[in-house]
């Protein structure tokens, strides 16, 4: 049973931390304060946890991120503000685990389709925003799959693609976690450059709405998969560390960008201009919409993928010109954008139907499976919510067709191999991720 985080009047105390930085705590009941502050918290968040030491555990996390904001935004000399976000449960070790994706060890980056020549724009603006110009889906939240670098990559054809179409789309980054396997390693990282040579040599890549994302890795949707709805030409890898080069970049489209963003400072931004203290070690993708200036400060305006709840709703200005080549959190080093000067081809209309026989049909990308047979006929037919999935002998479930094994004891589906039943069980389990439970596979069954 879940214990939840009950309301309570003191949530005021939390909008107070948030309008007043340097509002300090009473050091004469420091637990009763801190507790109360974390149950208002809880409810702002919807946070709830699984036992009463789960909860207790995540106080003191919370105690310990409340000490280090309120030191922070103390010193009043700083150019940005810290907050209790919605990551101030997690310990950095664990927002670091979860929340990154960026491969440093790809960045020798492809060669093939990359197009060296910069535009050149000759009277760059004093500011820009690509918000403003209508060329920027909305904040998305990767989750706890490390996707990052898929995010940065859609929002970058999306931005070149209103540009060039007039269109704002918003685009896949599960059909990128999910089939781009050259290189890329879905949740658990990639390159914003081999996600625009898979959008290439794809053809093109499928929406949000059609292939919506899952915050996991699940089988490729070979049918999504056909569904060109943007492409793009090519893409254009800025010189590293090369800033004049990169703002000519961002003053033609928006522009994906490799930055450190596991510093501690990053997990609880809440506004102003970061200027670190910050690495520059990269293992975090962005997209730099904009830039602009504030008392005499140049900043990028950068998008994240950590929903609306960090940052300024998903944003953080970043300091620019600040005299080091390789920028605030390393964002002058590893910087692409997609080009695109072809049409989008007509949009394909939705598959139809499966169809099962004369007179039985499942819904699109599902798989006909049958319920009663008799003398080599089905008679009975029941709908799997999975393409190419494999039906199971019971005649009640179904399987993923890269986990073509049904396990009806253990309720799991299992991929084929060598070892035991079992010990494939506990090291692959299902096709939905580690693990393997039977209920989220008959999810689309019709009887």
């Amino acid at each position: 049973m879940k214990i939840l985080c009950s309301f309570s009047l003191l949530s005021l105390l939390l909008l107070l931390l948030i309008l007043h930085p340097r509002l300090c705590l009473s050091s004469s009941s420091p637990s009763l304060s801190t507790s109360q502050l974390f149950e208002a918290w809880c409810e702002k968040h919807g946070k709830s946890y699984s036992s009463e030491e789960e909860k207790l555990y995540r106080l003191g996390v919370f105690e310990d991120n409340m000490a280090f904001v309120t030191q922070h935004n103390q010193m009043g000399n700083s150019s940005y503000t810290l907050s209790l976000n919605a990551f101030a449960d997690l310990t950095h070790h664990e927002f670091k685990a979860s929340r990154l994706g960026f491969s440093p060890f790809l960045s020798s980056r492809p060669k093939v389709g990359s197009n060296s020549k910069t535009l050149y724009v000759k009277d760059i603006p004093a500011s820009l925003d690509w918000r403003k110009k209508g060329a920027v889906t909305s904040v998305k939240d990767q989750g706890s799959c490390g996707a990052c670098w898929s995010f940065s990559a859609t929002g970058a054809i999306e931005g070149i693609n209103k540009i060039v179409t007039g269109s704002l789309v918003s685009l896949s980054e599960q059909e990128l976690v999910d089939c781009d396997k050259s290189f890329n390693n879905g949740c658990n990282g990639g390159l914003m450059d081999y996600a625009y040579q898979f959008v290439i040599d794809n053809n093109g890549i499928d929406t949000e709405e059609d292939y919506p994302y899952q915050g996991r890795e699940t089988s490729c949707n070979k049918a999504k998969l056909k569904r060109h709805v943007v492409t793009i030409d090519g893409y254009t890898d800025v010189a590293q560390s090369n800033e004049k080069q990169l703002l000519q970049a961002v003053a033609t489209q928006p522009v994906s960008v490799g930055i450190c963003g596991s510093e501690r400072a990053f997990q609880l931004y809440s506004k102003g201009i970061f200027k670190g203290p910050c690495s520059t070690a990269l293992d975090h993708a962005v997209l730099i919409v904009g830039y602009d200036s504030e008392n005499g400060v140049d900043y990028w305006i950068v998008k994240n993928s950590w929903g609306t709840q960090w940052g300024m709703n998903g944003y953080i200005h970043i300091e620019r010109n600040n005299g080091n080549s390789q920028g605030i959190c390393g964002i002058n080093l590893l910087a692409s954008y997609p080009t695109k000067t072809s049409p989008n081809p007509p949009t394909p209309p939705p598959p139809g139907p499966t169809k099962c026989d004369l007179f039985s049909r499942c819904g699109e990308g599902e798989t006909c499976c049958c319920a009663w047979r008799f003398l080599g006929i089905c008679f009975s037919w029941k709908c799997c919510g999975l393409n190419s999935a494999v039906c199971c002998k019971d005649h009640l479930h179904c399987c993923p067709h890269d986990y073509p094994i049904c396990d009806t004891q253990r309720n799991q589906c299992l991929k084929r191999t060598t070892r035991n039943a079992t010990t494939a069980a506990l090291e692959h389990g299902s096709s939905f991720g580690k693990s393997a439970r039977w209920g989220s596979l008959v999810e689309g069954w019709i009887f």
